[in-house]
């Protein structure tokens, strides 16, 4: 019975050695070092003078546009232009039906044979009666009436004459003609439609200057006249720049963009420049007083405020900083007051740091 008794309690021995041993090798493992900081790029931050460059997209318009219509209502029986045709000046470019005008016309002057016999009857009358009141045979208000009576027949004859001559301008008004060289940029009526006066047929651009409108946000104004530069190119040939100048603001904002109409002459336009092309207006040389320029990545959005990371010398720790932004240009943002000059910044990857995290700067440089 001894010898099972034994081996049962050498048994019971050999686990609590393992765990020992266990115990002992994995206290004689060394604590893992901490981890780096994170590295950084940096830049310095340099507070000057800045001007900077504004783009507008807008399109090319005519100087002068007119729009066309007759005088006279009526029935249009032909038209002679279509839109992008060049025109002459006094060329026709519709016609009315001209009937009625010339019904018109034959009644005016039957009118004025009218009057012209009732005047010719008046002024006999008043001779004749003249030389009865001379041999006394007539009262002076009987002459009265005869010659006041010739008076109204005399003013008959200038009003039918007048009428004539109306009826005369309104017949020739069934031709529409352009007032100037120009192409048609409009049609607003075709052949069989009925017209009132007044009515626009056509637009007519006038050939010569062109400009480009375009619209202006209310706190952008006072950079048309700050820029010191203003330069238009075309969509179609950008490598081509013309000069450009400030010609109208609107006095008064657009109802639904709540932005100002601006049109801008281009001073040396060309046939390569044709209306209804798109174009850039750039405003250039705007001064923006005291600010700092920073590259878009070293911004980024803390709550409802800008704030870049602020990298302190001495411990390398980075805290947020909120800034007042000026502009956005392309890839850069102007910062008008949050910084001072020599303050150290991250400049990019600002997404992935928190506040008071060590970092190693890497690449330093200027903003």
């Amino acid at each position: 019975m001894n010898p099972p008794a034994r081996k049962r309690v050498a048994g019971a021995r050999l686990p609590a050695v393992t765990l020992a041993a266990l115990l002992l090798a994995a206290c004689s493992k060394e604590t893992p070092p901490p981890p780096e900081p994170r590295a950084v790029i940096a830049l310095q931050v340099a507070v000057g003078a800045r001007s900077g460059e504004v783009a507008y997209s807008g399109e090319i318009k005519p100087r002068y546009e007119t729009a066309l219509s007759f005088r006279v209502s009526g029935k249009i029986v032909a038209r002679g232009a279509d839109v992008g045709d060049l025109i002459e000046k006094r060329q026709v470019l519709a016609r009315l039906d001209p009937e009625d005008q010339h019904l018109n016309q034959e009644a005016a002057k039957s009118q004025l044979a009218a009057a012209q016999a009732d005047y010719e009857q008046a002024k006999a009358d008043v001779a004749r009666y003249a030389e009865l009141l001379d041999k006394k045979f007539i009262s002076e208000a009987e002459f009265d009436r005869r010659r006041t009576a010739y008076d109204v027949t005399k003013a008959r004859l200038e009003q039918a004459r007048a009428e004539l001559g109306v009826v005369r301008n309104q017949a020739a008004y069934t031709e529409l003609r352009a007032d100037h060289r120009g192409v048609i940029t409009a049609v607003l009526a075709e052949v069989g439609q009925v017209v009132a006066a007044g009515q626009t047929v056509m637009r007519l651009a006038r050939s010569g200057e062109k400009e480009v409108e375009i619209s202006v946000p209310e706190n952008k104004l006072g950079e048309l006249n700050a820029a010191r530069e203003i330069v238009v190119t075309l969509w179609a040939a950008p490598k081509r720049d013309y000069r450009g100048s400030v010609r109208e603001v609107s006095p008064s904002a657009d109802p639904v963009t709540r932005t100002y109409g601006a049109r801008i002459s281009v001073l040396n336009a060309d046939s390569a420049m044709k209306l209804g092309m798109t174009a850039n207006v750039f405003l250039r040389g705007i001064a923006r007083g005291q600010a700092v320029e920073l590259p878009a990545s070293a911004v980024f959005q803390q709550g409802d405020k800008a704030a870049v990371w602020l990298i302190d010398p001495v411990s390398q720790k980075i805290k947020a900083v909120p800034v007042e932004v000026d502009g956005y240009l392309e890839d850069r943002v102007l910062i008008r007051a949050g910084l001072k000059d020599g303050d150290l910044i991250v400049r990019a990857g600002v997404h992935k740091l928190f506040e008071d995290e060590k970092v190693r700067v890497l690449e330093e440089g200027g903003a």
